[in-house]
């Protein structure tokens, strides 16, 4: 399975530093996926949520209130404002949704977008 290493920089740091196998972004202009060896492009990042394919049907998500994404083909750079990863790994899952849906709120971005997130961060907890 061919990969691609993403990266997620929020002011306060490096988020997520992985080899993926997909990832799907919330664009300004929609959502967008992204497969190793996809073209190179720029694109601006709205309030919403990063779906990670992992590999080994291990799937991450986390909350962002935007920013951009420079794509080549073998790497996918998210700077970020602010961003909630909505892990498990420590047992404190709902203390993160909750970080998660305040942060998208927080976004100066348009009620759609935000609803829209906020609508999706609700699924994963239903979800887990």
């Amino acid at each position: 399975m061919k990969t691609m290493k993403l990266e997620i920089v929020t002011p306060h740091g490096l988020v997520y530093d992985a080899d993926v196998a997909q990832v799907t972004l919330p664009g300004k202009e929609g959502e967008f996926g992204v497969l190793p060896e996809h073209a190179a492009l720029v694109s601006l990042l709205d309030a919403g949520v990063i779906m990670i394919d992992a590999g080994n049907k291990k799937e991450i998500n986390v909350a962002i209130n935007g920013g951009y994404v420079k794509v080549d083909e073998k790497k996918v750079s998210c700077i970020v404002d602010g961003a909630v990863a909505l892990t498990d790994d420590d047992g404190a899952l709902s203390a993160r949704l909750e970080e998660a849906k305040e942060l998208l709120k927080k976004a100066e971005t348009s009620s759609t977008a935000i609803a829209t997130a906020v609508g999706k961060v609700e699924s994963i907890a239903k979800a887990r």
